[in-house]
């Protein structure tokens, strides 16, 4: 008998116990209703609400730290070189910003990799910078605010300071001789003394006057 039945069957027993007024049929009829009510009891419980369940905090994510990279230049863009493989070009994320560059590699065997620039050089423009996944490297294009060279990656506020103490620093007279060079030479002359000054800061060569000779 299903549970609406039964309380069709409750209303009526009361009913009648409200009519009658024999001692023995309203015995019986206090009976039936407890039997009945019992019958009703269990299909009428209320349904215990499910317990809400703490979501867990997601684990924060790992990287590693990709500081090894080669870059070169041409008058528009910055190109930088990050050798890594089985990276999946779904899986870069990538933030521009004017003055730094963040990129991350996520799930590259089961690794986590990030390459980022906390400040540039210069200003760059972030809507036009991308990010090209090449079979065993990464190619990430830097396009630049203005035209020119960039004598390094990174911002140095110091660059092209002259030192205070040029006895301890017998390269900083030639250095600010080549800035000098720099700003009244033409356009060969700039890009020849733009690769000498990166040549001597990168270690290649420790006379930085000598492709000028």
């Amino acid at each position: 008998m299903s549970a609406d039945e039964l309380r069709l069957d409750l209303e009526e027993l009361r009913r009648l116990e409200g009519l009658a007024t024999r001692p023995r049929v309203l015995s019986l009829l206090a009976n039936e209703i407890r039997s009945v009510d019992a019958k009703l009891a269990p299909r009428t419980a209320p349904v215990p609400a499910p317990q809400a369940v703490a979501a867990a905090a997601p684990a924060a994510m790992s990287y590693v730290t990709l500081g090894s990279f080669s870059w070169d230049q041409d008058n528009e863009k910055i190109r930088v070189y990050v050798f890594l493989e089985n990276v999946d070009q779904e899986k870069v994320e990538t933030i521009f910003k004017p003055m730094s560059v963040d990129i991350k590699f996520h799930d590259v065997k089961g690794k986590n990799y990030r390459c980022a620039i906390p400040k540039l050089n210069k200003n760059i423009v972030p809507e036009k910078c991308k990010v090209v996944v090449k079979p065993t490297k990464i190619v990430i294009t830097l396009w630049k605010a203005s035209t020119g060279t960039w004598f390094d990656l990174h911002y140095k506020e110091d660059k092209f300071k002259p030192s205070t103490d040029k006895d301890k620093d017998p390269m900083s007279g030639i250095m600010d001789l080549m800035k000098d060079m720099y700003a009244e030479g033409d356009d060969n002359m700039k890009r020849t003394i733009a690769q000498a000054m990166i040549d001597a800061r990168s270690g290649k060569t420790a006379d930085p006057m000598r492709g000028l000779r």
